[in-house]
């Protein structure tokens, strides 16, 4: 079997989108506008680039950046090149960032100084790794003149569409961030879905103003390269910048959270932009006025980085599901286990677990943890759930407590261990407690050491040094003991009832 015959990477997406879209806009990146053959052009040289640097199968190239046109142009030719892209985390501390550049070992780093200068450079000296090229985003030398010194001739290769290309980094739910490694398969596959439930064409012109390191947003970016329309950057949730290219751009789709949301409604209350172009789910009577509400068509279900986002949503059988997080997509199979690996009856709680073409090839350097997840043949994903009576499925919650913030998955287990790290503190326990605003916010419930002295506001600021700030404690409380279970853990049900803990994760979140 000659395997080009059945293949379909991203490059070669794009390569017909050259053919068949000549005069489609692929790109609008601050004053950078790229028509598809554009774009096919500046990925060839990007490839063509790497490749001379020293980029080639299973090497990585890490994006220390905030969101740009080049995080789509660094995935397909990567994926060319049976290399790996990883954008990370540009809100993480220099602790963090110093982690994954010694995790994920890349041949060669994209960063960007404006903003989040200060933390890489920070990060570079930490970091024991040291990668063989650093490459500025912005200015003289930089990301563009990189890919103009390349040639624009296409080169024989034979990428393989289920090789990994993709690295995302998850949130620390066992201590420590890991890698979903996941494939051109995975992608195109999730792109399928997307495109049929968002109603995505060549029209469609998306507002990249979520993160790109989050699977939420990428996932999106990715679907709508593949069917044809226009993907739109801004380096960073602002509102005045969404505002303004909603209104400039005509923009059908953004990644906007309800707070954004509302944010958006008041500083447009005076009607001077029109938002009449974006379609969104309801989210408030001043804020359904001003957009096209699709609420059949959101992004409520369930799913995981590892699983290329979503496989279950509530678009199937919209209206007419009992279970709150619908019922799953085409592209996967869910079943509810037993640690045993057997299926659960409907209305007995489980493992949610998964297997398909979209789920991720594994975590980069993490054999134990991947031989534990991919167990029977199945992903087992760390949640649990249930399947309703009619078939649809509900999420209860992680098997490892997990905080939710905003849009940001925060584990308790990772903000103890940062405060442990404090020579004042013993032991600490973290908590989720409702928030108006951010759902949920962090409290720590902290023991000193014997004749040690230290305020809630050091603890604070000793979190926010060493972890991403959106992860430290706002609240801090100390006792003289924490509640331990039979096992020796720390009882987070029991620090919850003594301390105000709730409003735990039963469901997913969507984006407008």
């Amino acid at each position: 079997m000659n395997p080009s015959l059945h293949s379909l990477t991203l490059g070669e997406i794009l390569e017909e989108h050259r053919r068949a879209r000549p005069q489609q806009l692929a790109v609008v990146d601050g004053a950078v506008r790229l028509s598809y053959p554009e774009l096919a052009d500046r990925v060839q040289r990007l490839t063509n680039a790497l490749e001379a640097a020293g980029v080639g199968p299973g090497e990585r190239v890490l994006w220390l950046a905030q969101n740009h046109a080049g995080v789509l142009e660094s995935i397909i030719a990567c994926g060319q090149l049976g290399a790996m892209f990883c954008p990370a985390n540009w809100r993480q501390s220099a602790t963090e960032l110093a982690f994954v550049i010694d995790d994920l070992a890349p041949r060669l780093v994209v960063w960007q100084d404006a903003e989040i200068g200060d933390a890489v450079r920070a990060a570079r000296e930490l970091a024991s790794h040291r990668p063989a090229q650093w490459l500025a985003l912005d200015g003289p030398g930089g990301w563009d003149d990189f890919i103009a010194a390349a040639p624009a001739t296409p080169r024989k290769r034979t990428p393989d569409a289920q090789d990994p290309v993709l690295v995302i980094y998850t949130a620390a739910f066992d201590g420590r961030p890991n890698g979903a490694m996941l494939s051109q398969r995975a992608i195109t596959w999730q792109d399928l879905a997307l495109i049929d439930i968002q109603d995505l064409d060549m029209h469609t012109r998306f507002l990249n103003s979520g993160p790109l390191f989050h699977v939420g947003t990428l996932m999106m970016t990715l679907a709508v390269f593949h069917i044809g329309g226009t993907n739109l950057f801004i380096r960073r949730t602002d509102t005045a910048d969404i505002a303004r290219m909603i209104d400039a751009e005509r923009c059908t789709y953004a990644f906007l959270m309800q707070s954004t949301c509302a944010e958006l409604a008041a500083l447009n209350r005076d009607g001077r932009l029109d938002f009449s172009c974006l379609r969104s789910a309801s989210v408030s009577p001043e804020w359904d006025a001003m957009v096209q509400v699709q609420e059949a068509r959101n992004l409520f279900g369930y799913g995981q980085t590892e699983l290329m986002g979503p496989v279950a949503w509530s678009y199937y059988g919209w209206g007419h599901n009992l279970g709150r997080n619908g019922r799953s997509g085409p592209v996967a199979q869910v079943r509810i286990l037993d640690d045993e690996g057997n299926e659960l009856p409907a209305g007995e709680v489980g493992e949610i677990c998964v297997r398909g073409p979209t789920v991720m090839n594994g975590y980069w350097r993490r054999p134990e943890l991947n031989g534990l997840r991919q167990r029977g043949g199945w992903h087992r994903t760390n949640d649990l759930g249930r399947r309703e009576a009619d078939g649809s499925l509900s999420f209860v919650g992680p098997k490892a407590r997990m905080i939710k913030s905003g849009a940001e998955n925060i584990y308790p287990a990772e903000v103890e261990a940062c405060l442990r790290r404090h020579p004042a503190v013993a032991d600490a326990g973290v908590i989720g407690v409702p928030d108006a605003t951010w759902v949920q916010s962090v409290k720590a419930v902290v023991v000193l050491k014997p004749g040690a002295r230290v305020g809630e506001g050091e603890l604070i600021e000793h979190c926010r040094s060493q972890i991403a700030s959106y992860k430290k404690p706002r609240q801090v409380v100390f006792v003289d003991a924490l509640p331990r279970t039979a096992q020796g853990a720390v009882d987070h049900a029991a620090l919850d009832a003594a301390h105000g803990g709730g409003g735990y994760p039963g469901g997913a979140t969507r984006g407008a």
